[in-house]
């Protein structure tokens, strides 16, 4: 097997690495040579640091932020694929033109006798310059695999050995002349499915997969190789989505966040009641059979807009609702209300009348029209005095004969009360209110 990968010397160039992971220039300097000796050698770390002049905790502490791979492999333990990518793109990024892959069990070569899966030797195959004249389809063969999967392995985890093996071949004129990328099949067959993703945002791939009858795992491999932007795309709208969860929009798994199918029947029928009439949903749950509190719940979810409009607020999709600030107020007795309320506007009927008629009770009656219709409560049996104050028609005509008699007399007030049936306090009260000069007068006659 051909060195894709020897041993790293000191005029690789990796003092001029930019490839750390946050690491600072002069860190990156400072420990260029000690990091080459622990991954190219088993020199203790003491002796390393000795050799380069470095503090063991230091370099202990660079190793393991910034090179935790080499550590990993130092101790028999395995990097993940990504990791192992990056550090052969390190690497050759540096100017090491021959890289030898290696994982916990040491160099990859072909005959290995152990820690070798059924890819493994095919793969350290593509990575050898000996079977180089070979494309990988002819060495997914040779070693007895399928050549699609093999291609997929590669490009999922090890795409610098297809770096490796375009740039030899065309190094070596061994180039096929093959198109490269998607094959015009592919498309075709891809297609429809390509299309439906990139018009509708909210479907996924096995949806889109499913419709156009084409395989998940197809389609899944087919966006990833060759349709990375619109992979891309639809990846950053579903992280955005993450922040905001909005009725009838997408969410960070790529779904539309909605009500079930099987929900929305469940509470058809109580929602229209709670849509069209005043029924408190209470009442509307008890009619229709559905659970009160499942009910609640599915109104504040996805219906909040009914439930403000209900209570007179001002609603806007995805902003919260400040709920301790609003009127506790029921439909329900406003539409009881409602005809008693007509009756008084259209006439000049006392709102004792009107509460008669209707059957309700009058002071209850008075007290929602004082916080539900404030003018008209204002207006209602409402007369004006001599002083131009207001006052109800029930209590000018109730003391109307003891006021009389308070004008015209010289009759304590206590003896009017009596002849009239009133209550003493109530009709001295009565006259401060209303009518504080016939009071005056009284007082500076006595006096």
């Amino acid at each position: 097997m051909c060195n894709t990968l020897s041993p790293v010397s000191s005029d690789t160039g990796l003092d001029k690495c930019k490839c750390t992971r946050g690491a600072k220039p002069e860190t990156v300097e400072k420990y260029c040579r000690a990091i080459e000796l622990y991954a190219t050698t088993s020199m203790p770390c003491i002796e390393i640091c000795r050799t380069c002049g470095v503090t063991v905790a230091g370099l202990q502490a660079y190793i393991g932020k910034y090179h935790r791979h080499l550590l990993l492999a130092r101790n028999g333990m395995t990097c993940d694929s990504k990791e192992a990518a990056g550090i052969i793109k390190l690497l050759m990024a540096v100017g090491l033109k021959n890289v030898i892959m290696c994982d916990s069990k040491g160099p990859i070569w072909e005959g290995r006798p152990e820690g070798m899966n059924k890819y493994k030797e095919a793969i350290a195959a593509c990575d050898s310059m000996d079977y180089i004249e070979l494309n990988v389809s002819q060495i997914a063969r040779k070693f007895g695999l399928d050549g699609t999967n093999l291609g997929r392995q590669l490009r999922t985890h090890y795409p610098e050995v297809l770096e490796f093996r375009e740039r030899a071949r065309m190094r070596l004129g061994l180039n096929d002349n093959l198109p490269r990328g998607s094959r015009s099949s592919c498309k075709e067959q891809y297609a429809a499915a390509v299309e439906l993703l990139k018009g509708d945002q909210y479907i996924t791939v096995q949806e889109a997969a499913k419709r156009c009858d084409v395989s998940y795992t197809g389609l899944e491999q087919h966006l990833l190789f060759y349709h990375k932007g619109l992979v891309g795309k639809r990846i950053r709208t579903r992280e955005k989505a993450l922040r905001q969860q909005r009725k009838g929009k997408i969410t960070g798994r790529g779904t539309v966040h909605a009500p079930s199918p099987a929900i929305e029947e469940k509470y058809a029928a109580a929602l229209e009641l709670y849509r069209t009439t005043p029924m408190s949903a209470a009442r509307i749950a008890a009619e229709t059979k559905v659970s009160r509190k499942g009910f609640y719940e599915y109104l504040q979810t996805w219906h909040k807009d009914l439930v403000c409009a209900r209570k007179g607020i001002s609603y806007e999709e995805g902003m919260p609702v400040d709920w301790s600030k609003t009127r506790k107020y029921n439909p329900a007795t406003a539409a009881k209300y409602a005809n008693a309320i007509r009756k008084l506007k259209e006439g000049n009927m006392t709102t004792a009348a009107v509460a008669a008629e209707f059957g309700l009770h009058p002071e209850t009656f008075r007290c929602y029209l004082k916080e539900h219709e404030p003018e008209l409560h204002a207006r209602l049996g409402m007369v004006k005095t001599a002083g131009g104050k207001s006052m109800a028609c029930h209590s000018l005509e109730k003391y109307k004969e003891a006021v009389h008699l308070y004008g015209t007399t010289s009759e304590a007030l206590n003896s009017i009360a009596r002849r009239c049936g009133l209550n003493s306090c109530s009709l001295r009260n009565f006259l401060k209110r209303h009518y504080p000069e016939l009071v005056e007068r009284r007082r500076k006659k006595d006096c």
